[in-house]
């Protein structure tokens, strides 16, 4: 019977145990650690949520989608009433956070301000599709080609 020999580096040779004593493998080199999927982005909205009491939320966390993200949508009655508004209630149940609001639900979403809403669709898009939230920009006066967040970030940046 065959068997892995185990040392504290993990599986090391095959050991056959009617073969007698071993002589001194060779090293075995670990595996690289996996890389880590970044599965949650921040973001900062042009012009902010503006809740009841007049407080504005501008930062926020978006995760990515999962399948179910996508099809949940689809049974959704609004959804099914106007197509248009699928996109509120995906965002809906991928935005994490938006200021002090941990339960971002439709009806927040609905009252985004339209460059806000149209922000939110562009990050989910991108961090769906492309997994990052850089774009590639050039300078119109220099011609220096450069990445920027469109996260965002402090004012004056996208």
């Amino acid at each position: 019977m065959r068997r892995r020999g185990v040392s504290a580096g993990g599986l090391d040779t095959l050991v056959d145990p009617a073969a007698g004593p071993q002589e001194a493998a060779a090293p075995v080199v670990a595996p690289a650690a996996p890389v880590r999927l970044q599965t949650e982005f921040t973001f900062q909205l042009p012009r902010g949520y503006v809740d009841e009491d007049g407080t504005v939320h501008r930062d926020g966390s978006m995760r990515l989608a999962t399948a179910r993200d996508e099809l949940a949508p689809l049974v959704d009655l609004r959804v099914k009433q106007n197509p248009a508004y699928l996109s509120i209630v995906l965002l809906s149940l991928v935005i994490t956070r938006l200021g002090t609001i941990t339960q971002v639900r439709a009806e927040v979403v609905e009252r985004l301000f339209a460059s806000d809403l149209a922000f939110l669709q562009d990050l989910y898009r991108r961090i769906n599709a492309e997994g990052h939230t850089l774009a590639e920009v050039t300078c119109p006066a220099c011609e220096s080609v450069f990445e920027v967040d469109l996260a965002g970030g402090r004012p004056g940046e996208s």
